[in-house]
């Protein structure tokens, strides 16, 4: 059963809360791949996503909690994305391939992401550092799947699975500390024969090396491989809205998808605000930075004003759906 109250078509105060948070959670990976992130500050994160201060603290705990989930929605995409994959099916060697290759698409198509993910991590606190040994872990075990079973018990082997994803890491890790760098994904056949080397040995691994990376396109992957690991995916409109999107904010831009046209007295109406001059700078606000115009003739001409979303704004209203649905399906 639903339990939040939706006010205005589309829109329920989950949705708010999940901009709000969607704000603050892209704000942290820009913030963090500029600075850094020992200099990256919850002051930082607030200032860039125009998301109050008491806001984030409603939502996490602290920089650090907002950093786990920045890392466990990231994982939670990559696993999407193998899932799809569909490797239960695939031998191990395949496994290892066609694994590899979804995870570096991904990080071609986020490069920020990535880099937050991958290189900026490192220097996170205690709980980002265990959940990232975790994740760790995780790899370690599938690679080491790649020995005989009678084997599986020998400690040198275990070892030997470490050090793999270790170097693997380590090159993934030092091309996404150069930023500009040619597409991850052209790498597969030396990090796969690179895995497959101490398990099925050298003329396996050079069979990997030879083998061309799959000429599809990933699911959600750039036609462009080397533009997208240079530059961020497309941003979500609301990361360019220089304003806190309160309840209020959204309840307005939603309503004018509903009813182009509206009057001032409408669009209060609608949004719950009673207060003529409230809603009259709340209008103002939004029009000042591109959202909405007044195509009526205004008080001036002693015509009412006639709100609508201009382009811009339109992507932004949609955007505040979309979220706005995602929050309702947590609260259902």
């Amino acid at each position: 059963m639903r339990t939040s109250v939706t006010h205005a078509p589309g829109l329920a105060q989950a949705g708010v809360a999940e901009i709000q948070r969607s704000r603050l959670l892209t704000a942290a990976v820009r913030v963090c791949d500029e600075r850094g992130y020992a200099n990256t500050s919850v002051a930082d994160i607030v200032s860039r996503s125009h998301v109050s201060r008491r806001t984030f603290y409603e939502m996490f705990s602290s920089r650090e909690e907002c950093f786990l989930e920045v890392l466990e929605q990231a994982l939670a995409q990559i696993e999407a994305e193998l899932a799809r994959a569909d490797l239960g099916a695939l031998s191990w060697r395949e496994r290892m391939r066609a694994g590899l290759y979804t995870i570096l698409s991904f990080f071609d198509r986020e490069p920020v992401l990535a880099r937050v993910c991958v290189v900026h991590a490192l220097g996170g606190g205690p709980e980002v550092l265990a959940r990232r040994r975790e994740i760790v872990a995780r790899l370690v075990r599938a690679v080491d799947r790649g020995r005989p079973s009678g084997r599986r018990r020998d400690g040198a082997g275990e070892l030997r699975a470490e050090g793999v994803v270790g170097a693997v890491f380590a090159i993934v890790y030092a091309r996404l500390s150069q930023r500009e760098h040619a597409p991850l994904a052209e790498l597969l056949g030396e990090l796969t024969g690179m895995i497959v080397l101490p398990y099925l040995g050298a003329a396996a691994a050079a069979r990997e090396r030879q083998r061309p990376a799959p000429k599809a396109t990933p699911r959600g992957a750039s036609a462009n491989g080397a533009r997208a690991a240079r530059e961020p995916a497309a941003a979500d409109p609301l990361e360019t809205v220089p304003m806190r999107v309160t309840y209020r904010t959204a309840k307005v831009l939603d309503g004018l998808l509903e009813l182009p046209g509206a009057s001032n007295r409408q669009i209060g109406e609608r949004a719950g605000i009673s207060d003529p001059g409230q809603i009259s700078k709340l209008l103002r606000r939004l029009a000042r930075i591109g959202l909405i115009d007044n195509g009526g003739g205004g008080h001036q001409q002693g015509e009412p004003n006639a709100w609508r979303l201009t382009a811009r704004g339109e992507q932004v209203a949609h955007s505040i759906r979309r979220h706005a649905l995602a929050g309702d399906r947590q609260v259902m």
